[in-house]
C-alpha cells in the first residue's frame, strides 16, 4: 500500500526556491548586484531570498523569471534522487520540457526566420498556367 508524501514545509520550499535562484542565476553568469540592477530589488534583498532570510511576493518572481529567462516553476523544481522518481512525475517534466521546447523553438522561428510571404501572380503568370 502506498503512504501519501507529506507535502513539503514552508521552510523547505524556501530552500528550494533560494537553491534554485542561485542556481539559475549562476547558469547565466549573473551577478547579485547584476541582478539588482535587472530587477529593481536591492543587492541585500536578493542576498537574504538566497540565504533563505526573506520571501518574495508574486510580483517579485515574476521580476526574476523575466531576468533570468525563466519560467517561474523553474525557481520550485527539487532536485529528486534518480530511484525516487515514478512514472507519472517524469511524465509531468517531459511535457514541460516539451511545452518550454516549442516554445523556446517558435520564438526562436518567429524572432529570426524570414515570415513568408504571399506570392502575388503577375499577369503572365495567370496567362502561362491557362495554357
Amino acid at each position: 500500500m502506498k503512504t501519501a508524501k507529506k507535502p513539503p514545509g514552508g521552510q523547505e520550499i524556501r530552500h528550494v526556491f533560494a537553491y534554485n535562484l542561485k542556481r539559475l542565476r549562476k547558469q547565466r553568469n549573473i551577478s547579485q548586484l547584476e541582478l539588482s540592477g535587472l530587477t529593481g530589488l536591492t543587492h541585500n534583498f536578493i542576498n537574504d531570498i538566497e540565504s533563505c532570510k526573506k520571501w518574495i511576493s508574486s510580483d517579485t518572481l515574476a521580476k526574476f523569471a523575466a531576468a533570468l529567462h525563466a519560467q517561474p516553476f523553474q525557481f520550485f523544481l527539487s532536485e529528486i534522487p534518480p530511484d525516487k522518481i515514478d512514472g507519472e512525475l517524469l511524465t509531468v517534466y517531459n511535457q514541460d520540457f516539451a511545452d518550454i521546447f516549442q516554445r523556446v523553438v517558435s520564438d526562436w522561428m518567429d524572432t529570426y526566420l524570414p515570415k513568408k510571404t504571399k506570392k502575388t501572380d503577375s499577369p503572365g503568370d495567370k496567362a502561362a498556367r491557362k495554357r
